[in-house]
């Protein structure tokens, strides 16, 4: 876990309470679907990591005060967000890119291709990485399977028994929920240094390829990539240090990644993206009538449009003792607003994080050290200089993400928006569709916000929000704008008499009258994004407004959080919890009350209760076996094995030990696909 010291000089939650606030005893959180789809859960879990270790510390936390084993400590938000939100991401990344085998392996993919495509080659290269960290090759996990990129879905249960022979032991000092404290012996079993028996079950995986799934994953290992590699560490004691120079690293004393760590999975996750963007460009590309059609930096949607259809059927192969991509076909030719969207988001923060140009003044030297040609290759000149017109192909990281960058954000211009109505719709498979839905509407304005930060050399990742010297770039403008555009089309439109949003627009017939949480604080999030594109403090306002009408109509006090429909049974997805996650980030940073407003649901207070009663109802679940972590792994989440407790459960939380979370052998740390919340009589 990286540790980050800088405070804020903003209010601690460290002197907030949320105790005033009643748990509901009587709350059931049934798990309905087990199936774990990467495009909702990695955002989910984007937005778990953003409203932890970030949020915390710049709500005042100092997070060297935070220990995995001290459950609830400092105070029950502080260990909500800083332990369990954070590393439930983390952990949810490493079970699916490293252990699950839902997908083909990166062996099998473009970029160890153009090494041999060989184990040996691949081999190579992880030994290559771990050197540039300073990490020792002997510490290497064995039999990691790291994906290409993920198939469409899967069920997380484990296809064999997991390999539990203890392999060390330590002891630890544990708090748990009920605040019993004591010293435990804990065991380190086989299967955390030695993956091979962490396959997910084969008969349960849908073999396919979405660009949303691609767009999931890929939001998640950049995010998490930056923050491994923002920084840079003493080869000697492993001491986290900032970077004053791109060429520190090679100084003999200093080696990429905030520790070793960290900075071996950086880098690790870097390679599993650049692969999947090669194979994004060269494999997925369609124009209508066949897959692989070229999408160079010169594409141009109006006059030959190519995008990512909907749906690819993937027949997979076997090569180097390993799944890889066989034959594809197109099943859902359609190009997908959330699909797009998806992908214009990591899109534009790895070409942040890749970002070469001479012209950004504020890259962070970390970043720049990482793409120098070692370990990864450095842009060809012409795709670094002020202009835009003579970029060429080039098979670099930086090179592809803004091939890729360019021609998703220029589809959903040309594709998608729909000039007239001035909002995106939903879909375009020659022709648009005249749906909108507003959830889609709403996040495409955080992934634009992205893309314009990205392209005018602004902070994304973390300090997505922080300001900086703008570029000012056409691009930037264009993005600008549709966010204006598209916000607007939320108010005028998507807004109900109670002051609620509506899920959905039928162009000619208007809003369709339904409402779910989820769509209330997407829309939040939205418009959070737009008040910090465009600095109108209309859309701050109307978002603070939209939280005021949820508090007053969808605050359900029989469960301690929102619901639906007060009283009746809600269903929470991975995307309703993303939203909720972030729009409740987004009012404790941005929306809540400063100086001369006095909204009583908006004091900071309120917020931080109301975020740590949805995420341990909702999330953890009130009993173990229920809420939408399936499971733990060890360590930083808290979770241990002790031969002195045989519950599955040894910190109390409700979220069970991978090895005890049901399945015929075990359910790995991922969330739920659907649960459904209600008040028990």
């Amino acid at each position: 876990m990286s540790k980050r010291t800088v405070l804020l000089a903003c209010v601690s939650l460290l002197a907030l309470t949320s105790n005033s606030f009643s748990d509901p005893a009587n709350v059931r959180v049934e798990i309905i679907d087990k199936t774990y789809q990467p495009a909702g859960g990695f955002l989910a879990y984007t937005e778990f990591e953003l409203s932890g270790e970030p949020m915390a510390e710049s709500l005042g936390l100092d997070l060297d005060v935070l220990d995995p084993n001290q459950l609830n400590q400092p105070t029950a938000f502080d260990y909500a967000a800083g332990i369990e939100s954070y590393e439930y991401s983390e952990e949810a990344m490493y079970a699916v890119n490293y252990q699950s085998r839902m997908g083909p392996h990166l062996v099998n993919g473009p970029a160890n291709a153009s090494r041999g495509g060989s184990m040996q080659s691949l081999g190579s290269r992880i030994v290559e990485l771990s050197e540039a960290v300073g990490f020792s090759s002997e510490d290497i996990p064995r039999n990691m399977y790291p994906l290409s990129f993920p198939y469409m879905q899967g069920l997380p249960e484990y296809a064999g028994p997991l390999d539990t022979t203890v392999v060390g032991t330590e002891e630890v000092e544990l708090l748990d929920l009920k605040g019993e404290t004591r010293v435990a012996l804990v065991d380190i079993p086989a299967y955390a240094k030695d993956y091979s028996s962490l396959g997910w079950r084969e008969d349960k995986m849908d073999k396919s390829f979405t660009p949303a799934t691609l767009g999931g994953q890929m939001l998640k290992d950049v995010m998490w990539s930056q923050d491994f590699l923002g920084g840079m560490h003493v080869i000697r004691d492993d001491t986290e240090v900032e970077a004053i120079s791109s060429g520190m690293d090679q100084d003999g004393v200093h080696a990429l990644g905030v520790s070793s760590a960290d900075g071996f999975n950086g880098v690790i996750l870097t390679e599993i993206t650049h692969d999947k963007l090669l194979m994004l460009r060269d494999r997925f590309g369609y124009d209508g009538n066949k897959l692989g059609a070229i999408i160079g930096p010169d594409y141009d949607p109006l006059k030959a449009p190519v995008w990512f259809p909907h749906k690819v059927a993937i027949s997979e192969e076997i090569k180097n003792g390993t799944k890889a991509v066989g034959g594809l076909q197109v099943m859902d030719a359609s190009s997908s607003l959330r699909d797009n969207w998806m992908l214009l988001w990591p899109l534009s923060e790895f070409y942040a994080y890749a970002d070469q140009r001479t012209v950004n003044e504020n890259q962070n030297p970390a970043f720049l050290a990482v793409f120098d040609g070692a370990p990864f290759a450095s842009a060809p000149v012409a795709n670094i200089d002020d202009k835009l017109a003579n970029d060429i192909a080039a098979d670099d990281p930086f090179s592809v993400a803004s091939t890729l960058a360019n021609a998703t954000f220029k589809n959903l211009d040309a594709l998608h928006f729909n000039v007239k109505i001035g909002s995106f719709v939903d879909s375009y498979n020659g022709k648009q569709t005249k749906h909108v839905t507003t959830y889609d509407a709403a996040y495409l304005l955080q992934a634009l916000t992205i893309f314009q930060r990205s392209q005018d050399a602004l902070p994304v990742g973390y300090a997505s929000a922080d300001a900086s010297a703008s570029l000012d770039t056409q691009r930037g403008k264009r993005a600008t704008y549709l966010i204006k555009a598209q916000a607007d089309f939320i108010l005028k439109n998507l807004i109900d008499a109670d002051g609620l949003a509506v899920n959905g627009f039928e162009i000619g017939i208007g809003p369709d009258g339904k409402r779910d949480i989820g769509t209330q604080f997407a829309v939040i999030r939205g418009l959070s994004a737009a008040f910090k594109a465009t600095g109108d403090i209309l859309y701050r306002k109307a978002a603070r407004a939209l939280f005021v009408a949820v508090e007053t109509h969808m605050f359900d006090p029989a469960i301690g959080t929102y619901a639906d429909v007060p009283g009746k049974p809600t269903e929470h997805t991975p995307y309703t919890v993303a939203a909720i996650s972030s729009g409740l980030r987004n009012l404790l940073l941005t929306l809540r009350n400063e100086e001369g407003e006095n909204v009583e649901v908006l004091e900071l207070g309120h917020l931080a209760g109301r975020y740590e009663s949805w995420f341990k109802t909702i999330i953890n679940g009130r009993n173990t076996h229920e809420g939408m972590q399936l499971a733990e792994w060890l360590g930083d989440t808290g979770e241990n094995i002790s031969p002195q407790d045989s519950s599955g459960d040894l910190d109390r939380d409700g979220v069970a030990l991978i090895t005890a979370a049901g399945g015929k052998y075990g359910t790995a740390m991922t969330m739920a696909g659907k649960v459904l919340v209600s008040a028990e009589n």
